[in-house]
């Protein structure tokens, strides 16, 4: 997928973190995954913003992964996958921070995510 010269794009780690592990607890139908994603905040100001993601918990109404990106609760973000084929809206649902790590917990809007395949 290209992307414009303007355009931030962050790459976070592909290894599960402990602060993600932790988030996951409060969502008992999410399970592993490793699927690589693509992040963009949906708020004024954050147009160019674009984050590379792994995609470390789910299930077919939430992910969980780890984020450098400025999000807060109840903030709408599109995510997507890799090869920019399917995407969709979310609202972020809950925040984990642990050891300068945050995770960030999304719900998907009106609609089951079937990309998001887990082993």
């Amino acid at each position: 997928m290209k992307t414009p010269a303007t355009t931030t794009l962050l790459h976070t780690d592909a290894t599960s973190s402990v602060c993600t592990e932790q988030l996951a607890r409060f969502f008992p139908d999410a399970k592993a995954a490793r699927v690589r994603a693509v992040l963009r905040p949906l708020r004024s100001g954050a147009d160019q913003m674009r984050e590379s993601v792994v995609v470390e918990f789910a299930s077919a109404k939430r992910a969980i992964f780890s984020s450098r990106l400025p999000l807060e609760f109840d903030d709408r973000v599109r995510i997507s996958d890799a090869e920019g084929n399917a995407e969709c809206d979310a609202t972020v649902v809950a925040l984990q921070y642990h050891d300068g790590e945050k995770a960030v917990a999304v719900q998907f809007a009106d609609k089951q995510i079937f990309w998001v395949k887990r082993p």
